[in-house]
């Protein structure tokens, strides 16, 4: 619990701390975002090119990404149980973000093996930023406070002004000069929040300084068993996955997304279990309650971030971006567009969330709106993307206007709301694994569209329509199941 006092200065109404976690989110954004606009352009940019790229194809660069992403979004597992059982959220958020600029500093440098060896720092490092600095705005209010969703979405405005930014930073100069310096941009993102950081500790009057709920040595021994255990069986998987076929780079991408896919299942089942003998009525309900939102985000989420992948070669690719006749933006620069939408309606949301108040639809309602929408998104790609496969039509810029219009709409309604309600559902003493869980949401979602996406890379219209459909229909089935759902969550809108 915090020691924040009403007499303190507020941030737009909120704890002043509020601001020291925004800027800090503010700028690990810039940089993976300012990284991931880069990514897939970089990894089929043909070798003859005057600024070369890896030349892999584009079903192969769609695999990687979607398992790259799905890892930085497994890592917080580990990351979260560090800091509960461990060192505690700051400290875990202080290392996440030194371990983040050093990947991306790793990238600068002009080698291949120093640019996957980035990738997996950024990866680690933020599994241990990114759950823990939510937990942390969590622990700025007190249960029942019906400011707490209105403190998440303005969190999450501040994760979309540096996802904004660094699209058109790091983005043209990666792709008009060298994408390196591009890579090299975002980590000094990175320790520009690193910074800020230290500058605003004491705002934060010891929030997150010690862990919940200390590890016993026996179970600090454990994670490094666990730790050893997941890494023989991914060589294993690699190694049998070569065996039957499969080219290294594919065997690594298939052999993560088995895992991440693994995962929340083994996890979901030990927590199911632990809560049998809980002193909390509540608890094995509200677990069930948040394995709904899980699953309604790991769908949204496989459509919603294709943006870097399927949406960013679609702007490449089949988009007119010509501005003038001697000018065209860079591709890179559309994946601005999404986050500017977010900032211009997450003060809007965040007014009518506060101003409904008790009113406002429980957050089954929104994610069901949110999945529709999303799916409508992808959907409606399938006009432009036929009239370019039957006579070479390019579309306008005003498709992805409108995919990221709905999107910006869905995301609003899905996750500050689902982040906000995974603090209240989870039970004493797992707030950051609970945290964790929600983010390895995205973590499936990404993996199981970036397998899609690479599995139809070359129909890219049955891509649309079964990414798009399938969170429709999903949106349709927690309509549905909304009455049991409410229930299970209880008194957590």
């Amino acid at each position: 619990m915090s020691t924040l006092t009403p007499a303190e200065k507020t941030f737009f109404g909120h704890p002043r701390a509020l601001s020291t976690l925004f800027f800090v989110e503010m700028w690990e954004r810039f940089s993976y975002y300012g990284m991931r606009a880069l990514l897939v352009l970089y990894l089929v940019q043909p070798l003859t090119d005057p600024n070369p790229g890896l030349a892999l194809d584009d079903g192969v660069a769609k695999a990687i990404y979607g398992t790259y992403s799905g890892l930085v979004y497994l890592t917080p597992l580990a990351g979260g149980w560090i800091a509960d059982r461990l060192i505690g959220l700051r400290r875990a958020v202080l290392w996440g973000g030194i371990v983040i600029a050093g990947g991306h500093f790793l990238m600068a440098v002009p080698s291949e093996a120093t640019f996957w060896l980035g990738l997996v720092a950024i990866a680690l490092g933020t599994g241990l930023l990114k759950p823990n600095i939510s937990g942390m705005v969590g622990k700025l209010y007190t249960e029942g406070d019906d400011k707490r969703d209105a403190g998440f979405s303005l969190f999450y405005m501040g994760i979309n002004l540096g996802s904004f930014a660094a699209p058109l930073v790091c983005g043209w100069l990666g792709q008009q000069y060298d994408w390196h310096l591009g890579f090299g941009a975002a980590g000094v993102g990175m320790t520009l929040g690193l910074v800020q950081y230290a500058i605003g500790r004491r705002r934060l009057h010891g929030v997150g300084d010690q862990p919940d709920l200390p590890a016993t040595g026996r179970e600090r021994r454990s994670l490094g068993v666990v730790a050893a255990i997941v890494g023989v069986g991914l060589a294993a998987l690699v190694g049998l996955l070569s065996l039957l076929g499969q080219a290294p780079v594919t065997a690594v991408t298939s052999a993560v997304a088995i895992l991440i896919l693994v995962v929340p299942v083994w996890y979901f089942w030990r927590i199911l279990r632990s809560t049998r003998d809980s002193a909390d009525p509540t608890a094995r309900r509200r677990v069930t309650a948040f394995i709904w939102l899980f699953l309604g985000a790991a769908v949204f989420w496989m459509v919603f971030e294709q943006s870097g992948s399927t949406l960013s070669l679609f702007a490449e690719q089949v988009t007119n971006l010509a501005v003038t006749s001697g000018f065209s933006i860079p591709a890179s620069w559309t994946q601005s567009i999404e986050p500017l939408f977010i900032i211009v309606f997450a003060p809007v949301f965040s007014a009518i969330w506060l101003r409904w108040g008790d009113r406002a639809p429980r957050t089954s309602v929104k994610f069901a709106a949110a999945l529709v929408i999303v799916g409508i998104s992808f959907l409606i790609l399938i006009v432009p993307m036929s009239a370019y496969q039957d006579d070479g039509t390019r579309a306008t810029v005003w498709w992805l206007v409108a995919v990221y219009l709905l999107q910006t709409w869905g995301e609003l309604l899905l996750s500050p709301n689902g982040l906000s309600a995974t603090t209240r559902l989870a039970p004493t003493g797992s707030l950051g694994q609970f945290l964790a869980l929600w983010f390895l949401a995205t973590s499936v979602g990404t993996t199981i569209g970036g397998q899609i996406a690479s599995a139809t890379a070359d129909d890219p219209v049955l891509s649309f329509a079964l990414c798009g459909g399938l969170a429709v229909a999903f949106g349709v089935v927690m309509t549905l199941a909304m009455r049991r759902i409410n229930a299970l969550m209880g008194d957590v809108h």
